[in-house]
């Protein structure tokens, strides 16, 4: 293969030209067709013929996986947090790139279509699934990577995804249940219909509860909940007839998530029974990861990927953490995966998020490294 390192080098202006024509595309959970059609078109016009764009928006690039029973899949999504109504500005102050979205996960998507490119022009023969999936952040509801374990049924081996910083590993996966929450009542007006009952006090009575739960403690376990959003009312001088919030509660460890769930469900029940007119959605699954999966298989990509982080990244050492990732779905699937990093990023979901410059080169190092190690 040609050396890597000439291979950055040389491609070092492609890499941060195409970082920022991606970065300011707008590409919402659920609307990330514009930042597909780019990337696929992208890897077209570096000879990459056989990229497409699948049902669930992911951009898909197979290597050598026709016959292979055994494929591994490399990915990192092209969905941000952000809506189509924030201003995704691209500033470069010569060490950090700003632009919301940029690290989680605009960069990695980059990394890994300039990976493909190398790897498509290097005679690569191994099995390999890459993979720009969409519906990573939050109602995404990891979208993409389903619909790849649904697409390859039965042929995936291992997964890695790109969406860190370059000294953290993710082996462990948070699962989350997430709820809209709609509180409705007759209303009126606030001075000739006062009395009537108000969604917002009873949505807020809700809360309350909510935040009243003592978490299940549990060694090597932590388990958190969270209102993320209300809405309702419809001037200061009406007695609000809806009102809604957006919750949610995570934890690493099954047992737990399904205590959360048994507390949430006895909050909604004891307002249904008060009388309060409540509907509660499902709005977002992500799984834990199953109680019977190989550790040792998780444990062996988690050293591969620690050994090649460190040989490129010398700055501090690799440790382990959980976290809500595509990971979740192999994982409760028992098929061995893990999340990396390849650039260092700050600030992320916020306006303010930027990432360092210097560690995008050594992200892409670290990309081209890690697929054949480990897929040998």
């Amino acid at each position: 293969m040609n050396n890597i390192k000439n291979f950055i080098k040389e491609n070092s202006e492609d890499l941060f030209k195409t970082i920022k024509e991606l970065a300011v595309i707008p590409a919402p959970s659920n609307d990330e067709g514009e930042r597909a059609e780019f990337c696929k078109n992208w890897l077209i016009n570096k000879g990459i013929k056989s990229a497409y764009i699948d049902e669930a928006q992911n951009v898909i690039v197979p290597m050598n996986i026709e016959n292979s029973s055994e494929i591994t899949v490399i990915e990192a999504h092209t969905d941000i947090v952000f809506e189509r109504n924030i201003p995704l500005n691209y500033v470069d102050d010569g060490k950090y790139i700003h632009c919301p979205g940029i690290s989680d996960d605009t960069v990695s998507a980059v990394v890994l279509m300039k990976t493909i490119e190398y790897y498509y022009h290097n005679n690569f023969d191994k099995p390999v699934l890459f993979v720009l999936n969409s519906g990573e952040e939050g109602l995404g509801n990891l979208r993409g990577t389903r619909q790849i374990f649904k697409d390859f049924e039965g042929r995936i081996k291992q997964f890695v995804t790109y969406d860190s910083t370059l000294a953290k590993i993710n082996t462990r996966c948070v699962g989350s249940h997430r709820y809209l929450v709609t509180v409705k009542t007759e209303g009126g007006h606030s001075y000739t219909a006062f009395g009537n009952e108000n969604a917002i006090n009873q949505l807020a009575q809700i809360v309350n509860e909510i935040y009243k739960i003592q978490v299940h403690n549990k060694e090597n376990a932590k388990t958190s909940y969270n209102v993320g959003t209300i809405l309702g009312g419809t001037s200061v001088n009406t007695i609000a007839q809806q009102a809604q919030m957006l919750c949610e509660y995570r934890s690493d460890d099954i047992e737990c998530l399904g205590y959360m769930k048994n507390q949430f469900n006895n909050i909604f029940e004891n307002a249904k029974n008060k009388g309060v007119d409540l509907t509660v959605e499902l709005v977002g699954e992500r799984p834990c990861m199953a109680k019977d999966i190989d550790i040792k298989k998780i444990d062996m990509l988690y050293e591969t990927c620690k050994s090649i982080i460190e040989n490129v990244y010398k700055e501090e050492k690799v440790f382990s953490a959980p976290g809500s990732t595509d990971c979740n779905i192999p994982l409760s699937l028992k098929v061995p995966a893990v999340c990396i990093g390849v650039c260092n990023g700050f600030k992320s979901h916020t306006y303010e998020e930027y990432v360092e410059k210097t560690s995008i080169p050594l992200g892409l190092e670290i990309s081209i490294n890690l697929v054949s190690a480990i897929t040998k």
